[in-house]
């Protein structure tokens, strides 16, 4: 009788975990073919339709709300850099880590998504959302919830050893923060670990607040964050030749392959991604799945190109486009750009360590994201050397539109 009754309570229990796992997909089919029937496209990004939507209900509103957005004054301002994985955004976020009067943070949502792994990048979003909004308020407790049992202070903070606030006075006597340079990882490394409660109070110094991360797969997901009157968030977007980015991923692949996949994942639904997620060639799966993000990457990109071209006035003046290429052959003037979006002022120390950043020797170092002086010309075109004709023609060939709208020429190369 007893087996008989555990018999039953499992087949319930099972009858019961096959139909919650079975709900999503049957719902999101309807959805689809409701979409279909309609005479309506798939959409590339799920939040576009509806962040493009809130654009048009503002633009229609009171139009005294829109100006609001564009002119309301604040005592702090407050950055994203939005990058993908191995566009030079590192160097980018060095560029305000750099500057006295910025307080920056490189990558914290890192610690979430190894704390989450692994759950796909798009069920994350707002998660790093509602992160990103608790850190712009110098509110660095969000951090614990991703912590486990460890001790969280200053040394828990991803990218600790080469930030300029962390690792200067007060909280360490290592560098001050005026003075301009990169900070070394093995002497900030003997800085104590502080409490977050002094970081906290450190943050609120600071007229502007930076913070650089890779892991917002589209612009919609901060739209919330840059209607905020507290936070009136400010965008700085950055882009690179496709061909150049797919290069790079290549040669960080062992590196890339765990984010990759939980990217890959977010989109697994859709008959166009389910492909991407099951490797042609099970020897080289990581160069698979690395390559394959490239495809999405390209997608979102134009996502939110699409997204800011629907924008009303407001967005468009908190909102900066930047080519990695002409970052860095154009340092000095590009950077007099970026800082003039900032409200930051550019100093005769920080041209010079601009020039000196984009005018070194070499590709790159053997650790690949380790920030160091590089020669800018062989960085941008190395792709040329180092991609087949195979790979190139793939990259083009799925990142065509994105390429189009930023003005990188295709190569057309033969297999001949």
């Amino acid at each position: 009788m007893k087996r008989r009754l555990q018999k039953k309570y499992i087949i319930l229990i099972l009858g019961y975990s096959v139909a919650l796992i079975l709900i999503p997909y049957v719902l999101d089919y309807r959805s689809k073919s409701s979409h279909i029937k309609d005479g309506y496209q798939q959409q590339k990004c799920p939040d576009l339709e509806s962040a493009i939507a809130l654009w048009s209900s503002t633009r229609t509103g009171n139009s005294t709300e829109v100006e609001d957005y564009g002119n309301r004054s604040q005592s702090r301002t407050h950055i994203y850099l939005h990058a993908t994985w191995r566009t030079g955004s590192s160097f980018l976020g060095e560029l305000f880590n750099q500057h006295p009067d910025v307080f920056y943070l490189y990558e914290p949502m890192w610690n979430m998504w190894q704390a989450l792994y692994p759950g796909d990048a798009g069920s994350l979003q707002g998660a790093v959302r509602d992160m990103m909004n608790s850190l712009f308020r110098c509110d660095f407790s969000v951090l614990k919830l991703y912590a486990g049992s460890s001790n969280v202070s200053t040394s828990f903070i991803f990218g600790w050893k080469t930030n300029k606030v962390i690792c200067s006075e007060p909280l360490c006597k290592a560098y001050k923060k005026h003075e301009i340079g990169l900070v070394q990882g093995d002497v900030c490394s003997k800085c104590q670990p502080r409490d977050l409660k002094e970081l906290e109070k450190e943050c609120k110094k600071y007229p502007v607040m930076v913070i650089k991360d890779v892991r917002v797969l589209d612009l919609a997901v901060l739209v919330p964050l840059m209607r905020d009157p507290a936070i009136n968030l400010q965008i700085v977007q950055l882009f690179r030749d496709p061909r150049a980015v797919h290069n790079s991923r290549m040669k960080s692949k062992l590196a890339l392959v765990k984010e990759s996949i939980q990217v890959l994942r977010s989109k697994k639904q859709t008959d166009k991604y389910k492909r991407l997620l099951v490797p042609s060639n099970r020897v080289h799966r990581a160069e698979n799945y690395v390559s394959s993000a490239m495809e999405l990457i390209c997608d979102n990109w134009l996502s939110d190109m699409l997204l800011v071209m629907n924008a009303p006035q407001w967005v468009k003046r908190n909102y900066i486009q930047l080519k990695y290429e002409d970052l860095v052959l154009r340092p000095v003037d590009e950077l007099q750009r970026l800082y003039r979006f900032s409200n930051l002022t550019l100093s005769p120390a920080m041209e010079k360590f601009v020039m000196n950043m984009t005018h070194g020797q070499g590709y790159s170092s053997d650790k690949p994201f380790l920030i160091s002086s590089r020669d800018a010309k062989e960085a941008i075109y190395a792709w040329r050397e180092r991609l087949n004709v195979e790979q190139v023609n793939q990259v083009e060939a799925y990142c065509s539109e994105v390429m189009k709208h930023l003005g990188y020429q295709k190569r057309n190369m033969d297999k001949t």
